[in-house]
């Protein structure tokens, strides 16, 4: 099934980095993220599409910190794109508008964020396997890195049933991206890899964000698992970005455009999972 465009007077806020979800998300300051916004690059959909500051990327000072050195490999290529497709409110590189209401006016469920929570778990699932079994050999440069979170997500739902809370079985949304990442995988490198990129880098930064805030209002301040990693975070994202660069090193200027060009579909698939904390 292909991930829904709902108009945003129905999805509610997810939509597009606008000034007022990154306000809510950093009080008085927006220009803490706007300004070095970071973790993984995302791609562009409608406005009336939900994206959510899970998609921000990462700066140059906190890579420089991680790593020692200023990379200019493939992946800042990436994150330029994901710039340009952010708003200029949010980014200065920013190319796009954004029309949504406050995050203030978000009424995020349990139920909602279980399924948010179970879709994500397919995807990692699948994103894991896949490196796992490497159909092609540049994956298995992507095993344990640290970044994964499948086993954090399990441990997670453990807990929301010993609340007491009904897990469902993943929807059709995370099912169509994890079957779409599989088949990906199986025949375009590049595209897969434009998405194993978005979604491990994006989680880091937006993503804990928003765990923060659904947990404020619905989960009394509790923090997942799926927002915790062991170890030094910033030191395994330079190591990802290294091993990024050093696969996509052996692309032809085609090839890393094209992977470039999947990060669209990225933003679509990862959007409309998001989009489930709102159902």
């Amino acid at each position: 099934m292909a991930s829904s465009t709902l108009p945003i007077s129905q999805s509610l806020p997810f939509s597009a980095h606008p000034r007022a979800i990154i306000s809510a998300f950093l009080g008085k300051h927006p220009h803490r993220l706007l300004c070095r916004p970071r973790g993984g690059a995302g791609g562009w959909m409608p406005l009336r599409t939900m994206v959510v500051s899970a998609t921000t990327t990462e700066t140059p000072k906190k890579r420089q910190a991680a790593g020692g050195t200023r990379d200019r490999g493939f992946v800042d290529e990436m994150r330029a794109v994901a710039m340009k497709l952010h708003t200029r409110d949010q980014a200065k590189e920013g190319e796009k508008t954004s029309e949504s209401p406050p995050v203030s006016k978000w009424e995020p469920s349990v139920e909602g964020y279980l399924r948010f929570l179970v879709d994500s778990k397919l995807v990692y699932d699948t994103l894991e396997t896949i490196v796992q079994k490497a159909a092609y050999p540049s994956y298995a440069e992507f095993r344990n890195t640290g970044l994964e979170r499948s086993e954090k997500l399990a441990k997670d739902l453990v807990w929301f049933k010993d609340q007491g809370h009904t897990i469902p079985e993943p929807s059709s949304v995370g099912a169509s991206y994890a079957k779409y990442l599989e088949e990906l995988s199986e025949k375009d490198p590049q595209a897969f890899i434009c998405h194993f990129y978005n979604v491990y880098f994006a989680h880091t930064a937006g993503g804990r964000m928003i765990g923060r805030k659904v947990a404020e209002k619905i989960l009394d301040n509790k923090e997942l698992e799926f927002y915790k990693w062991d170890g030094d975070l910033s030191q395994m994202l330079q190591n990802v970005r290294d091993k990024l660069n050093r696969v996509a090193s052996s692309w032809s200027r085609e090839e890393k455009d094209h992977c470039l060009e999947e990060t669209e579909k990225s933003f679509k698939y990862s959007g409309s999972i998001l989009r489930l904390i709102l159902s």
